[in-house]
């Protein structure tokens, strides 16, 4: 199925913006939001100039403001008519070791990654189970998969229960017309990770988003991008020891 309507949360920069410059080149009409409005609308003109024969819209959110959350989709459902597929992408890499005196800077990486996914997901699928129709994506972590320290430690406790939050939804709408997909990124270079120097497999932004793209058309539960490594990675981060995990994170 061509989902001609999509929303991005996040879109203003790394993988929200890389996601929508792909989606622009498959035709495909874009409703962006994000906090900095002044890139949102450089992308605007930049997306239009790939191919003006799309529509792109684009509004300021910051989707820790929850009430805010439900104002921008709605809106954005006005202008299109319908929404066809929603990603929620927005989110945060903040952090540190636990009882090392950077509690508030974890606490907004959960609040951002997690309470504010549920408002994405709840306003998305208020949004589609009107249209009884509609793709919802979240946008996960390999680090989803096991537990990680220091300053990845909440961020992949974050993503562990968006993927939680993810299947569960999967499994409610079993039989329906509304799909839920989950992808699970490796490391992909973006903003959230560029002061990060040593990172393996590591792809260009450019790349792994092109990756996530395909594996979003193909509207399957779980996806671990780009496949290479990370789709046969999982199960060996799956069955890891501790010691191992230690030296990877």
């Amino acid at each position: 199925m061509s989902r001609k309507n999509i929303l991005i949360t996040g879109a203003s920069s790394g993988l929200g913006r890389g996601m929508a410059i792909e989606f622009a080149r498959m035709g495909r009409n874009l409703a962006l939001c994000a906090r900095r409005m002044e890139r949102l609308e450089a992308l605007q003109q930049e997306l239009l100039a790939i191919n003006p024969d799309i529509q792109v819209f684009i509004r300021s959110l910051d989707v820790d403001d929850h009430d805010q959350v439900f104002e921008v989709f709605n809106a954005f459902k006005q202008d299109m008519g319908q929404i066809d597929r929603i990603i929620v992408n927005a989110g945060m890499g903040k952090g540190a070791s636990l009882g090392t005196g950077y509690f508030y800077a974890n606490k907004q990486t959960a609040v951002t990654n997690f309470v504010s996914a549920i408002a994405q997901c709840e306003a998305a699928m208020t949004i589609f189970r009107e249209q009884n129709n509609g793709h919802l994506v979240t946008i996960s972590s390999i680090s989803a998969l096991r537990g990680a320290r220091r300053a990845l430690n909440v961020y992949a406790a974050t993503k562990a229960g968006l993927s939680s939050l993810s299947e569960g939804l999967r499994i409610e709408m079993l039989g329906t017309p509304i799909k839920v997909s989950t992808v699970h990124p490796g490391f992909i270079r973006s903003e959230i990770n560029e002061k990060v120097k040593k990172v393996p497999f590591i792809v260009d932004t450019d790349v792994g988003c092109r990756a996530m793209v395909k594996a979003i058309e193909k509207e399957g539960a779980n996806s671990y991008v780009p496949p290479w490594p990370w789709a046969w990675m999982r199960w060996v981060l799956k069955l890891a020891p501790l010691s191992m995990l230690k030296k990877l994170s």
